[in-house]
C-alpha cells in the first residue's frame, strides 16, 4: 500500500492542472504520417474550408506531428491567407494539447494577430511554464486576465503566482479575490491551498472554516476536500469537533470511517483519563483509517503515549521505530528518543536499530546507465556508490514534478559539499527540447537524464510521475513513495542525513 504522501500527489496533481494551464499530456494516437489517401483528404478540406479549426488539426493529425513537412506547409498556409489566425491558432492548440515545443512559434503567431484572445495567452503561459519561463508565464496569464477579466480560471491562476511572495500580501489577494469570486469554484480553491498550506495549526483551522461558510461543501468540491483537512485536523485536536462536522458530510465515500474514528478517539480520550491503558489501546488497534489521511502519524504517536502509560515502553519504542524508519519525521524522532531513553538505549543505539529495519527492506536499485543532456556522455549509477542518491522520475510537462523541486533544492541546498547528487530521469523523449531550457532558466541542480516510461516501469516499477528515491551509499533503495513540499522539508533532511551518517556510529 502506498503512503498517504503519495496519495496527496492526486490533490496537486489537481492543483497543478488548473493553476498552471496544463492539461495532461494529450498524444495523438498517431505520431506519424497516415495513408497519402488519407493525407490528401485532409488537404482537401482545409483548402475548401480554410477558416476550420477541425479540418487543420486532422490535416496535422494526418501528416504526424512529427513531420517536418508540418512547418512548410504552415507558412504556405500563411503566405496564402495572411488575415487567417484560424491556422497559427490551430497549429499551436495542436501542439500545445500535446505539450511539444512547436507549440511555441505557431502561438505567439496567434497572440500577435489576435491581442484579445485570452485563451491564446492562456496557452503561451502555461507553455513558457515548461520552459521555465515562470516571469513570462505570470506576466502571459496577466494579459488573459486582462483580456477576460470575467474569467475566474485566468484570474485564479494569475493569483497562483503571487503564491511564493510576502506571506501576507498574498494571503489578502485570496480574501480579495474571494470577494471578487464569491460564488465561483476558484474562490474556493483559493482558500483551500489557503488552509493546506498554512503551517500555523490555528491558521490553517480559520482558514478552512471560512471556506466551509462561505463556499458550502454540499455545493462546493474544493470545500468538500477541505472538509477532509479539516475534520482530520479536528481529531488531532478535538474528536467531538470533528464528529460534529463528520455528520454534517454524511456517510458517502470516507466519511463513514471518519466518523468511526471520531467516535473511538472519544472513546480512547475517555478512558485514557480513567487511566485504562488497556482497553484504550485495544480500541486504538481497532480504528482503520481512510485510504487518504492526514493522521497516520498522530495515531501513532498515540498508540505509543498509550502503550508507554500502560508501562509497555519497549512496544511503544518498536512500533514508532518501525514507523520511523520508513518516513521519519521530528514528532516521531522526539518520540523515539524519549521511548529510547526509558529502554537504556542512547541515540546512537537508537539509530543503530533504525538502520537494521532499514536494511533488513532495502533493495539493490537498477544500476542504470543512461544518456546525459549537458553532454554525449552517459552517467552510471555504479559511479555515484559512496555517495546518497535522490532520485526523481520526472518529465517537463508534469505539474507535480515542477511543483516539487523547488522543495527538493532547498533541501539540497543544505547539503552542498556533501556526498549527495541529485539525479532527475526525464520519461517523455518527445519533451527533450524543453530539458536544458528549464533547467537553465529555473536554476534548478540535478543531473538530468534521459529515459522513458518503459524503463521507469521495467527497472523501479514506476506507474506515475513524479517518483522519489533514496539510494544510500551502497546503492541499495532506503527511501521510495514520499512526496515533499512547503510542511516537510525536514522530512526529507532526515531522510538524507540518516543515509550520510549510515554507518559512522560503530566507527
Amino acid at each position: 500500500m502506498k503512503n498517504n504522501l503519495k496519495y496527496s500527489a492526486y490533490t496537486i496533481l489537481l492543483l497543478i492542472v488548473c493553476t498552471a494551464g496544463q492539461v495532461l499530456a494529450q498524444r495523438p494516437v498517431r505520431m506519424g504520417p497516415a495513408s497519402p489517401d488519407e493525407i490528401q483528404k485532409a488537404r482537401a478540406v482545409v483548402e475548401a474550408h480554410p477558416d476550420s479549426m477541425k479540418a487543420y488539426k486532422t490535416y496535422i493529425y494526418a501528416m504526424g506531428m512529427l513531420n517536418p513537412l508540418l512547418a512548410a506547409q504552415y507558412k504556405a498556409w500563411m503566405e496564402k491567407y495572411p488575415e487567417n489566425v484560424t491556422i497559427p491558432l490551430a497549429f499551436g492548440t495542436v501542439y500545445y494539447n500535446a505539450e511539444m515545443p512547436q507549440a511555441k512559434e505557431y502561438l505567439l503567431k496567434a497572440a500577435s494577430m489576435e491581442p484579445k484572445n485570452a485563451e491564446v495567452w492562456s496557452m503561451l503561459s502555461a507553455d513558457a511554464w515548461i520552459w521555465g519561463q515562470n516571469d513570462l508565464a505570470t506576466e502571459y496569464i496577466r494579459k488573459a486576465t486582462l483580456a477576460d477579466p470575467s474569467d475566474a480560471g485566468y484570474a485564479f491562476r494569475y493569483l497562483w503566482s503571487f503564491l511564493d511572495g510576502d506571506p501576507d500580501n498574498y494571503k489578502q489577494k485570496v480574501f480579495d479575490f474571494v470577494k471578487r469570486f464569491p460564488t465561483n469554484e476558484r474562490g474556493a480553491q483559493a482558500l483551500y491551498w489557503l488552509g493546506a498550506n498554512a503551517t500555523n495549526l490555528n491558521n490553517k483551522i480559520n482558514y478552512l472554516e471560512e471556506l466551509r461558510k462561505l463556499y458550502p461543501p454540499q455545493k462546493f468540491n474544493w470545500s468538500s476536500s477541505g472538509m477532509i483537512l479539516l475534520a482530520d485536523t479536528y481529531l488531532q485536536t478535538d474528536p467531538e469537533k470533528a464528529l460534529a462536522l463528520i455528520n454534517v458530510m454524511g456517510e458517502e465515500n470516507d466519511w463513514k470511517l471518519r466518523k468511526q474514528v471520531a467516535e473511538s478517539l472519544i472513546k480512547i480520550n475517555k478512558l485514557e483519563q480513567d487511566q485504562n491503558y488497556k482497553d484504550a489501546i485495544i480500541e486504538l488497534d481497532q480504528v482503520k483509517l481512510p485510504k487518504f489521511n492526514y493522521i497516520n502519524d498522530f495515531i501513532a504517536l498515540k498508540k505509543a503515549s498509550l502503550q508507554a502509560k500502560a508501562r509497555d515502553v519497549k512496544a511503544a519504542y518498536d512500533s514508532l521505530a518501525a514507523k520511523f524508519a520508513k518516513l521519519p519525521t521530528d514528532q516521531l524522532d522526539t518520540a523515539l528518543e524519549l521511548y529510547g531513553e526509558k529502554t537504556g538505549k542512547d541515540k546512537v543505539q537508537v539509530m543503530k536499530d533504525i538502520e537494521a529495519i532499514r536494511d533488513s527492506k532495502a533493495v539493490s536499485a537498477y544500476p542504470f546507465e543512461l544518456g546525459l543532456y549537458t553532454s554525449n556522455g552517459k552517467l552510471n549509477l555504479n559511479d555515484l556508490k559512496g555517495k546518497v542518491v535522490l532520485l526523481t522520475f520526472w518529465f517537463p510537462g508534469c505539474g507535480p514534478c515542477r511543483a516539487e523541486f523547488p522543495h527538493f533544492q532547498a533541501v539540497i541546498n543544505d547539503f552542498k559539499g556533501d556526498n549527495v547528487v541529485y539525479v532527475g530521469i526525464n520519461v517523455d523523449p518527445v519533451q527533450d527540447p524543453y530539458v536544458i531550457p528549464m533547467m537553465e532558466n529555473t536554476k534548478f541542480s540535478f543531473i538530468p537524464l534521459r529515459g522513458s516510461k518503459e524503463f521507469a516501469a521495467k527497472y523501479y516499477g514506476v506507474d506515475s510521475e513524479p517518483e522519489n528515491f533514496l539510494i544510500d551509499k551502497d546503492g541499495k533503495i532506503i527511501f521510495r513513495d514520499f512526496r515533499i513540499d512547503n510542511t516537510n522539508h525536514r522530512m526529507l533532511e532526515l531522510m538524507i542525513s540518516s543515509l550520510l551518517q549510515k554507518g559512522l556510529q560503530s566507527n
